[in-house]
This record gives structure tokens, sequence and C-alpha cells, in this order.
């Protein structure tokens, strides 16, 4: 969904002769707007594709005191295009990142690029933005063009609420085929003013790219919600097209609903070489690592939180995941995924359901644990999964999925193989009741322990509804019976027995759910992630409010 802009109007008092030349673009927020939210970005649009430069300034002053309060300088380069190389001194930090805080830091009070946990500093050769308060920062592209449109994106909470600001461009930032676009100077009066305050509470935030809520960015909304909050927040992103970084932290006790899978897009070009992890501190791989910078939309130390009906992609190759989640009982529902390589970087307790994931090799990445339910995953050809989950942690586990490649590719369910000497004795990845289309016979590609818990029961072909063909299965896998293993695959049925006792919420009973989040909002019932999951296992809508 595009914002409504309004054509850039001269200063009416100004002579002809000193009259500025209009700089041919309409903007938003509009010249002299009102009640604009602080965490805007600032749009502007051509009647052809600008093209951005390599030096220049775009500054935004304050109206009153004419201070600088933000200022992007295009002849910084956005990100790396090339994988760093690291050296024998990196590794896993000894110490478990510490993800403790008084307050979060922004842009406006700390440096971009403080290093946290044993990283070293994250140099100044790019550009840098503090978000979500991970003062390490982020690369992160200050102009980002879409046909004709032109979005500049200022640091992050730079604004005030309550304030007056204008925008000057140089010359040059901006040019347009026929050079008719020379910037915008202060004569050209691209000033608007912010909202009086911010919003009163926090149960319910709407995210509007057109500025109609109460923050434009999904960011901005969960920038605003305390760390650790007890008390629930509903954050509603409308339909519309956000291209952002999305990284918070230490969130709690937060829905976030689009508008619907194919109407509400959240994605950013990232991945592991645009944003890569220190070059003294390998992330990932163990709990209490340093945290990952390369998805498009990060959930970090989180938990209780709820993602609904919307799309999170990225728009690079690479090691890029859509979805980095890192946290306990976080739970997806009609939520499309789209990576490159690892799609989905699972690790904590997360819970799917009829959410659809497209990726590369290693589609799923993480400690796990992973409960799915009739859910899609797709891949170009590849391990399906590389789980690392560790002792007395389940894997992944799925239930009434489908696994699918392409025609004249095969994939797998996914592989345990070494990694720099570590096999994950411990993996775990369960299919029960699933169909496949082109799976390599062997199921798993490679298993690097026989102690490896690769479970399989009721496989169909997705196109002949036939049970597929398991006679060349791993060697350390291991088919269920459904007479000998009947407990077991009930234990594997149930979320609560995956994901250490959580129960979520099931799309299977929607009608005690939809009456469950009335209640909530209008403080009948207490805030609890917890509801009834496959149908086996739902409880009755009285309990949903307990």
């Amino acid at each position: 969904m595009k914002p409504l802009f309004v054509m850039l109007a001269v200063l009416p008092f100004l002579s002809a002769c000193n009259q500025p030349e209009s700089p041919n673009a309409e903007l938003f927020p509009a010249a002299g707007a009102e009640n604009v939210n602080p965490d805007t970005h600032l749009v502007l649009t051509f009647t052809d594709s600008p093209i951005v430069g390599d030096s220049g300034m775009i500054r935004i002053y304050d109206a009153m005191s004419h201070q600088i309060v933000d200022s992007l300088d295009l002849s910084i380069p956005s990100g790396p295009t090339e994988s760093r190389t690291y050296g024998p001194e990196c590794d896993y930090t000894k110490i478990p990142y510490d993800y403790t805080r008084t307050h979060m830091p922004t842009n406006r009070d700390t440096r971009p690029g403080t290093p946290s946990g044993t990283a070293e500093p994250t140099p100044p050769d790019y550009q840098l933005n503090i978000i979500g308060g991970f003062t390490d920062a982020f690369h992160f592209h200050p102009i980002i063009v879409r046909d004709s449109t032109a979005t500049i994106y200022l640091h992050n909470n730079m604004l005030d609420y309550n304030h007056s600001y204008y925008v000057t461009i140089d010359e040059g930032v901006l040019t347009l085929p026929d050079h008719s676009f020379h910037g915008i100077s202060k004569e050209h009066n691209w000033s608007f003013k912010t909202k009086d305050s911010a919003p009163a509470s926090t149960d319910t935030l709407i995210v509007d790219a057109n500025g109609q809520g109460d923050f434009n960015t999904v960011q901005g909304a969960l920038d605003f919600i305390p760390d650790f909050s007890q008390k629930q927040t509903v954050i509603l992103i409308q339909a519309g097209d956000y291209e952002e970084l999305v990284y918070a932290r230490n969130k709690t006790n937060v829905k976030i609903k689009g508008a619907g899978m194919d109407r509400t897009r959240v994605h950013y070009a990232n991945n592991e070489v645009f944003n890569p992890h220190p070059l003294t501190v390998k992330t990932n791989e163990w709990p209490g690592t340093f945290p990952s910078r390369r998805a498009a939309f990060m959930l970090d130390n989180c938990s209780d939180i709820l993602l609904e009906d919307l799309t999170i992609a990225t728009d690079l190759h690479g090691q890029a995941e859509g979805l980095l989640l890192n946290g306990e009982r976080i739970a997806l529902y009609s939520v499309h995924i789209i990576g490159s390589g690892d799609a989905l970087q699972a690790n904590g307790t997360i819970y799917m359901e009829s959410c659809e994931l497209d990726g590369g090799g290693d589609t799923i990445l993480g400690r796990g644990s992973l409960f799915a339910y009739r859910s899609n995953f797709r891949n170009d050809g590849g391990p399906f999964s590389w789980v690392r989950n560790t002792t007395g942690n389940h894997g992944d586990v799925f239930v009434e999925c489908t696994f699918a490649a392409p025609d004249g590719k095969k994939a797998d369910y996914g592989r345990t193989k070494s990694n720099h000497g570590t096999a994950y004795p411990d993996a775990e990845f369960v299919v029960i009741n699933c169909k496949v289309k082109n799976i390599i016979p062997q199921g798993w590609s490679a298993i690097g322990e026989k102690s490896s818990r690769m479970y399989e029961f009721n496989t169909c072909d997705m196109e002949t509804g036939k049970p597929v063909d398991v006679s060349q299965r791993h060697a350390y896998s291991r088919q269920l019976d459904a007479q000998k293993d009947a407990a077991l695959i009930a234990d594997y049925m149930n979320p609560a027995f995956v994901l250490k006792g959580w129960q979520p919420f099931s799309t299977t009973n929607n009608r005690c759910r939809t009456e469950y989040f009335h209640r909530l909002l209008s403080g009948k019932s207490k805030p609890r992630l917890v509801l009834p999951t496959v149908e086996h296992h739902l409880r009755p809508c009285s309990r949903l409010a307990e």
C-alpha cells in the first residue's frame, strides 16, 4: 500500500525572482503536515525512477533551534558485499551474552558500533544504525528506491513528539534521468510537525505505513513496549508493504497481527554478508552466544510472543533468514516466511500452525524445540533442517505438514553432520502424518550419530496420497509402528510434550480463540499465550480465559 502524497508547494510569499525551483516530487510527510509519527520514513515519489548518488548529505533540523537532529552521509557505503575472513581467534563466547539493560540505548545517546558482550567495536566503514537497543548496530540502506519512489531511512529513534522539523537534501543525493531534480533546500520548506504525545497505553498499537496509526513502522511499535512487560500488547499491522529491518530483544507478552499473508509484508535486504557476526565472536551455535544480525526480522531473548497473518521475507540470497527467533513460547499462525538458505532460525520453544515457509538448503536452522502443525515447507533442493538441539531438549517435530521440492530437484528432511567437530548426538527430527514431494529415498542426507532421534510415521506422497516407499531410509533413522509405538506417536502429536509443557493456541478451535482475544482486549481475561493445539489435545472453551 503506497502512502498518500501531496505535491510540495513553494512558499506563496516569495517573489517570482526569488521563488525556489520546485523539487518536482511528491513528499511524505507532506510539506506542512501535522500529527506525524516520530518513526516516519521520508518518501519522495517522482515521475521517473531516481538514481541514488554516492555523495551528499541528507539532514533533518529542529525547526525551532535550527540544530541538526539527524544526518545521512551518502559517501559512506551501506554495507559490505563480500564475506569476511575470520581468523583462528574467532570462537564462541565462554561467557553467556548479557541481555540485561536499565534502558534501551538509541542512536541519540550511544555511538553506533559500541560493542556488547565480548565483541570488538563495529567499525564505522559502513552505515550504522542502532535498532532495538543493539548497540553493536546494523548496516542499513539510507535510501531505498522502488520504481519511482525513494524512501529515506533516518537513524532510528531520533525524532521527538511535539516537535517541528524541516529537511534538506543535497544536490546529487538523488538524480533523475532528465536531471530535473536538484535536491531540497531550506527554502523549499519541507517541514512537518510530529504528534503531540505518544500513545496513552500499550494495550493495542496500530502500525500503518500511511501514518494513520500509532506508528509507521513495526520497529517503532516494538521499541515503545517496555522490556519484559507483564501486560499484554497487541500490535495490529495494517495492510501494506513494510520494508524495514526489525530487531527486538527482551519483549514479552506481545501479539503481532497483520492483515493477512497476502496483505501485510515485512521484508528487508539482509544476510550474513551485509550484517556479519564480529571478527572475534561466533554466533548461532549454542545458547548464550552472540546474537545474529543477519535476518530480516529478529526476536531475540523474547518470550510469550504471537505472530499472525503476515509475510516476513528477506530480499537477499545467502545465509539470510526471513525470521530469526530466540526465546520461549513463540507462536506463529498463518505466517509466510521467505528466506535464502536458512529461512527460519528457531531457538527455544517455537510453535507453527497453518504457516508457509520457502527457503534454500538448511531451510530451518537452530537449537529447537519446534513443533509445526499443518504447515507447508518448500525449498529448492537440499536439507530442510539442520537441527542442533541440546541434551534434554526436543528438536523439530512436524505433524500433518508437507515437504516439497520442485520437479527436477531432490530435497531431504535434514542433516546432522559434524560441524567443526560437533555431530549433535541429541538431534531430533520427527515427521508424523506428513506428505512429501521429491524427497530422497534415504529421507535424511546425513546423520552424525546413531543416538539422534530421526523418527517417521505414516508419510504419504503429496500427489498420489499413497504411502511412500521407506525401504531405503537412512540407517540411523527409525520408522515408528502404529501399535508398538502408539504411546510415543501420541506424545509427539502433543505440543506440550515437545515444548516443555507449553500448550499453544490452535486455529482448529477458532471460535474459542476469537472469544479469548475479545475477552482479553476488554480486560476480562488475564493474558496467557496458552491454548490447545491439535484436535486430540483440545481443551474446552471455558478453559481459555483462566
